[in-house]
């Protein structure tokens, strides 16, 4: 583990860390899905670690859910589905993964079309934002979806690549 302090140069590695003791867990949570995350995964060609990571950002994988809702019953399954966007399956069956999973898609997708010039990785930190604004219901309007905030990208992104290093 990374000793985290106040030095700005090791921010990286202590948001890391913090990211790992989370995620450690979570991937054993994530095992119990990982055949409906790959199916779902395969068919919207997705990363699986990236649905992985959503689920695990959201819900910590269904660990911080009451029957499948959050604790304001506002957003309902693993991947956090906006109360408003009509969520239609099951909270942790392929169905609902592949709904939050085809948001996703539109999300990056659309991104993408909006700004063509970007680098892939800016594409997809929009793509995970509006992603995110989305789910929360919020509209998304700027020209980079992420002014608001970084973290919730960086965290998935984080959570991402902890995964994949771990066979997920």
């Amino acid at each position: 583990m990374v000793s985290c302090t106040r030095d700005p140069a090791r921010s990286s590695d202590c948001g890391y860390a913090m990211i790992q003791r989370t995620a450690e867990p979570d991937l054993v949570r994530l095992r119990r899905y990982e055949i409906p995350i790959k199916r779902v995964a395969r068919n919207l060609c997705l990363d699986p670690s990236l649905i992985g990571a959503i689920m695990s950002q959201d819900s910590r994988v269904g660990l911080l859910l009451d029957n499948g809702w959050d604790q304001g019953r506002q957003k309902y399954g693993l991947m956090q589905i906006s109360r408003q966007l009509q969520p239609y399956a099951v909270w942790d069956s392929e169905e609902h993964i592949n709904q939050g999973s085809n948001m996703l898609v539109l999300s990056l997708n659309e991104v993408r079309a909006r700004h063509p010039t970007w680098t892939w990785d800016r594409q997809l930190r929009g793509g995970i934002c509006t992603y995110h604004a989305r789910m929360g219901n919020l509209p998304v309007y700027e020209a980079d979806p992420c002014m608001r905030d970084y973290s919730y990208a960086n965290n998935v992104i984080r959570r991402a690549q902890y995964f994949k290093r771990h066979g997920f």
